[in-house]
C-alpha cells in the first residue's frame, strides 16, 4: 500500500479573479447597438409643404417698427429710444392701442437672449401682437 503525503506547495489554489471576457463582449455588443441606433433617434422627416392660397395680411398704413441694432440699442421707427423709455414711446407711437401689431426687426448679430429680453419687455408693456420681420419684409411668425 502506498501512502501519498501532501506537501504545502501542492495544494489546489483557488482563482480569485473575475473573468471579464464575457463582460467585455457584452459591452462591445451594446456599444455597436448604440452606435447604430443613435443616428436613427434624430427626427429627419422630409416634408414637401403645401403652399397657402390665403392672401397675406394687409400691411397697416402706419406700421410700428421696433429695431434692435447690432449694438443692442433700440429704435422705434427711425428714432433711437432708450430701453427705459420704450413703454412710453410705444404708447405714443400706437396712440395707446395695445392691440396694434409691433413689427420687430433685429440685426443678425444680436444674440437670442437680447431679442427675448426685448420681447419680454413688449409683453410686460401689454403688446402681445409681435411680428418678426425678415430681410424681405415678410413676417416669419407672430406671438398671440
Amino acid at each position: 500500500m502506498a501512502i501519498r503525503i501532501r506537501h504545502a506547495d501542492e495544494s489546489v489554489l483557488e482563482a480569485h479573479e473575475i473573468n471579464v471576457t464575457p463582460f467585455i463582449d457584452v459591452m462591445l455588443v451594446l456599444l455597436v447597438i448604440f452606435m447604430v441606433t443613435a443616428p436613427l433617434t434624430t427626427v429627419n422627416v422630409p416634408v414637401d409643404l403645401p403652399s397657402s392660397t390665403q392672401q397675406t395680411a394687409p400691411r397697416p398704413d402706419e406700421p410700428v417698427f421696433l429695431t434692435v441694432k447690432a449694438d443692442h440699442n433700440l429704435a422705434l421707427g427711425e428714432n433711437d429710444v432708450p430701453a427705459a423709455q420704450l413703454t412710453e414711446a410705444l404708447a405714443a407711437a400706437t396712440k395707446g392701442n395695445r392691440d396694434e401689431r409691433i413689427f420687430l426687426r433685429a440685426d443678425k448679430t444680436v444674440d437670442y437672449g437680447t431679442l427675448m429680453d426685448v420681447m419680454d419687455h413688449l409683453r410686460s408693456a401689454g403688446y402681445l401682437k409681435v411680428a418678426l420681420v425678415t430681410l424681405q419684409g415678410q413676417t416669419t411668425g407672430t406671438t398671440p
